[in-house]
């Protein structure tokens, strides 16, 4: 089968795409036809060898994936044979077959794009598990996401949205403001301004600021703590921007705000079987038309090099998807 394999942490330029042999699912494993595989920023981290976890070289990148289920490693349900499911792949998803935990993942209905459902897993299963789990974040509620154009920031919004919240977006340019705008915020504000918190008071019109939404940290996160209201609560998502924000504990005590880490990959890895609840909830929420994940760019298996160098240098604006078989 054809992959995309990294050899060294020296970034997407030198990701080659080789034939390698097939995986063989194990006990408690299956292995798809991959369909789809999301890419995220944190994808490109990998890469480059400067996530907190290092993946032993070789390996495959791509964590999210949906696709068709054709073989069963011992042990794996026989109904899942032929399913279309989503979930966190092993040994990577740029490939066109790739393993899974059959207790980690979670069956797609056939009317449900299998771009949609590998572009939802990280980044709506991060949302809802951040707004829903960590975050409690109610219907009227205000929300700003930083990054808002990204991938996570997209997912975010929609979200929130969804939820019932008035969502404001921060981003970097008109049009990444503007498709912020068109994804469902209600207001967006250009965050690399020096007076930017002027602009969000401008915004929010009297109202409180309940929860921040932060895949950016650095300089922008004192900031926006400094502006929730009293009671609100700052989801740390990740550190986009390079710079992880050192903030004054005293403004927690004066605002009797919290500062809440989001790790969603965390949480599934020690509660396996929250991964397909939350996959799960997301195609339900889809289904009862609160949120519409999907794909903002399908590329082919050797587009992905570019497309996650793309990523690193922040001109992709959504969530991008490969489709390994195209």
């Amino acid at each position: 089968m054809r992959a995309i394999r990294c050899h060294a942490y020296t970034g997407p330029n030198d990701l080659r795409l080789e034939e390698v042999r097939d995986p063989v699912p194990g006990p408690g494993q299956i292995l798809i036809a991959v369909e789809a595989c999301g890419l995220g920023f944190v994808d490109g981290l990998h890469v480059k060898g400067k996530y907190q976890v290092k993946i032993p070289l070789p390996f495959t990148p791509g964590s999210e994936a949906a696709g068709r289920v054709i073989a069963l490693g011992e042990g794996a349900p026989a109904d899942l044979m032929g399913k279309r499911v989503a979930g966190f792949v092993m040994g990577g998803g740029l490939a066109e077959k790739a393993l899974m935990m059959a207790n980690a993942c979670a069956v797609v209905p056939d009317d449900f794009d299998p771009t949609a459902a590998a572009a939802a897993l990280i980044n709506y299963g991060t949302a809802i598990y951040g707004f829903e789990d960590c975050g409690a974040l109610k219907a009227g509620e205000t929300v700003l996401v930083l990054g808002a154009s990204g991938g996570v920031g997209m997912a975010a919004i929609d979200v929130a949205h969804g939820m019932g919240a008035t969502v404001i977006a921060a981003a970097s340019s008109d049009d990444k403001r503007q498709a912020a705008l068109t994804r469902g915020a209600h207001k967006a504000i250009d965050y690399t301004q020096d007076d930017w918190r002027k602009a969000l008071t401008e915004a929010l019109e009297g109202k409180g600021l309940d929860v921040v939404y932060d895949p950016v940290s650095g300089a922008w996160s004192e900031a926006a703590f400094r502006s929730l209201a009293p009671g609100g609560r700052h989801l740390v998502i990740g550190f986009a921007s390079g710079e992880i924000a050192k903030l004054p504990l005293n403004l927690a005590l004066l605002k009797r705000a919290s500062l809440v880490g989001v790790d969603w990959g965390g949480h599934v890895r020690a509660h396996v079987n929250d991964g397909p609840r939350i996959t799960r909830r997301l195609m339900e929420l889809a289904a009862a038309g609160k949120i519409d994940p999907r794909a903002d760019s399908v590329h082919t298996l050797a587009e992905a090099p570019e497309v996650i160098a793309a990523m690193l240098a922040r001109k992709m604006i959504g969530k991008p998807v490969i489709k390994p078989q195209a």
